[in-house]
């Protein structure tokens, strides 16, 4: 699937968010700034959630109440060892009434169920964006 600007990402993770059930992990693949958590926020307000969503890039996870289900982001980019972080996404993947987005998750894959959504994002040119499902 194409979409051709922010807004369109915004609103393809916003329809994603209202039909997502707890429990579920998603992972999101893509170059730093193709969109991944401008997708969590659509998501994010799919699922009710009104605070503001923004990058857990420097505290590698953030957790926002939703309406029916709250959602915990994970931005491992600057991690190279999981260390004590796989045990906490263990916790948040466990957790029933948990929607887990993670970015960046090649250091905690053996931590990740197989049964998993993954969306890799790839950039096409400045403002379109492939999203793949898989």
């Amino acid at each position: 699937m194409l979409v051709h600007s922010e807004t369109e990402m915004l609103k393809y993770g916003e329809k994603l968010g209202r039909t997502l059930k707890a429990p579920v992990i998603i992972e999101l693949l893509g170059d730093v700034g193709v969109g991944k958590t401008t997708l969590t926020r659509g998501i994010a307000r799919g699922l009710g959630v009104t605070t503001e969503v923004t990058s857990p890039s420097f505290t590698l996870s953030k957790e926002y109440a939703g309406k029916k289900y709250h959602l915990i982001h994970y931005d491992f980019y600057r991690l190279s060892d999981p260390g004590i972080m796989s045990e906490d996404l263990a916790e948040a993947i466990s957790d029933p009434q948990a929607i887990t987005i993670i970015e960046w998750g090649q250091s905690v894959q053996n931590v990740l169920p197989k049964e998993r959504k993954t969306i890799d994002i790839k950039y096409i040119d400045e403002k379109t964006r492939e999203l793949v499902e898989k």
